[in-house]
């Protein structure tokens, strides 16, 4: 057997106007703030395409959804996770796991983690065992602790049998 080990990261600006959509799952800031993005900006699932892409050194996401294309202005991201899964199985690969760290002051996102992971799962194929998501915060530090973005950290295990 064949493993290979991907990671990723994304982070993307807080910003009055856009719907806040972590993991697949739309949620409520207190301050009303989404992320500013050319897709609908799930830093997330952008961390977990780039952990994919990365396993199977194919790039970044934006090698393969430029964000100067209009065809991925707004797009929703998990549509773009079942388009990189579509390229792990092309090449005869697997998930074994999905992990994920969240980076985020606000809101609360443990109410919302069960969501994310069914919401990512289902879109891979996957048992929502086989993803975690995770979330902290950064204590008051950085563009994350000052609330000016969310920040999300990916790693993907996968294997060929």
């Amino acid at each position: 057997m064949q493993l290979r080990i991907g990671n990723g990261y994304d982070i993307h600006r807080l910003v009055p106007g856009r719907p806040l959509i972590l993991g697949g799952v739309r949620l409520e800031h207190p301050d009303g703030l989404g992320l500013d993005g050319h897709s609908d900006a799930d830093v997330l699932v952008h961390a977990l395409i780039d952990a994919l892409l990365g396993a199977l050194s194919l790039g970044d996401i934006g090698l393969h959804f430029p964000p100067d294309d209009p065809r991925w202005k707004g797009a929703d991201s998990l549509v773009l996770l079942e388009q990189v899964m579509a390229l792990v199985r092309e090449r005869g690969w697997q998930v074994l796991n999905l992990d994920t760290v969240v980076v985020a002051e606000r809101p609360k996102l443990k109410p919302h983690i069960t969501a994310m992971r069914s919401a990512i799962a289902a879109r891979l194929g996957l048992e929502p065992e086989q993803v975690g998501v995770k979330a902290t915060t950064n204590e008051g530090l950085g563009p994350t602790g000052r609330e000016e973005g969310i920040a999300c950290h990916a790693v993907a295990l996968l294997h060929k049998p």
